[in-house]
């Protein structure tokens, strides 16, 4: 029986975490940081490709996720709405062992803030403690939800929903190719930009785990002599290989939507989703919605 791959600890990736913010200067969406951290850290394709539970997030972002929340909760970082994650001035002067001890005397705070709340007989929903920046990530398991949801459509609900995703989203038209698609392509759009308008031909592909570079390559074979726009959209993730592969030098670019950046979209064009804005947001799927797709 093979051993599976051995994955770091969140608290282990704290310091990569911030070192990756750094030198992506000071800034990064959560793409750019896991890419820069990967890089840093040398993690195998073994490593990357071990699933969180059952996916579609590998493990390593999941726990790269909770080094980011905790790094916030630290006060070294600090993120926006758009999911852009920032350097704080504290966390520009810590170094590995001050970022050890930090990460220790924030865990300590954490239970005493919980020792504290259950005294006062907190409600589970006040959001007023120290562990408030801790659940941010929780905040997202409906992203979780939904993929698991997506995984679970037919391919060709998949397909019409990205056609509808691309319709809400300003293309002038969508149109699913289904079986008749040729070598991988499941579809084209046309994006109107001002006075011009281009072609976009798309591919679906509904994975738990990594999408690898040769997937793009083959894409890009099949638009070969059609198109020089291409957009490819997983449920899952793309290994670093296949985002340099998409914008390598002298071939067309394909762009690339993630698991995450899909689950988002999703959101914005209400797709599937009622979002209730409290002081916490809510966001709720629609099974109904799903079901007709």
């Amino acid at each position: 029986m093979t051993t599976p791959p051995i994955v770091p600890n969140y608290s282990e990736l704290l310091w990569p975490t911030l070192r990756a913010v750094i030198a992506l200067g000071d800034s990064g969406t959560i793409d750019e940081i896991n890419s820069k951290v990967m890089e840093l850290e040398d993690f195998s394709e073994d490593q990357q490709a071990v699933l969180h539970g059952d996916g579609p997030r590998t493990e390593i972002e999941y726990r790269l996720a909770w080094a980011r929340t905790y790094l916030k909760g630290m006060g070294a970082l600090t993120n926006s709405e758009r999911g852009v994650w920032t350097l704080l001035e504290a966390g520009r002067h810590l170094t590995e062992e001050d970022v050890g001890r930090r990460h220790g005397e924030f865990k300590a705070e954490l239970r005493a803030a919980r020792r504290e709340r259950r005294q006062k007989e907190r409600s589970a929903d006040e959001g007023t403690s120290a562990e408030a920046d801790v659940g941010d990530e929780e905040g997202q398991a409906w992203k979780e939800h939904l993929l698991d949801r997506l995984l679970l459509l037919a391919p060709d609900a998949f397909e019409r929903l990205a056609q509808r995703l691309l319709r809400e989203a300003g293309f002038v038209s969508a149109t699913v190719m289904g079986r008749s698609g040729d070598g991988g392509i499941d579809g084209l759009g046309v994006y109107r930009l001002s006075l011009v308008s281009f072609p976009v031909f798309f591919q679906c592909k509904r994975y738990r785990g990594s999408v690898g570079s040769g997937a793009v390559r083959d894409f890009r074979g099949a638009m070969a002599g059609r198109g020089d726009k291409g957009l490819l959209i997983t449920t899952g993730t793309f290994t670093p290989d296949a985002k340099m592969e998409a914008t390598r030098d002298g071939a067309p670019p394909i762009d690339l939507i993630d698991g995450d950046r899909l689950c988002e979209l999703l959101k914005e064009h209400r797709l599937g989703l009622e979002v209730s804005l409290r002081t916490i947001e809510d966001v709720q799927l629609r099974e109904s919605f799903f079901a007709e797709v």
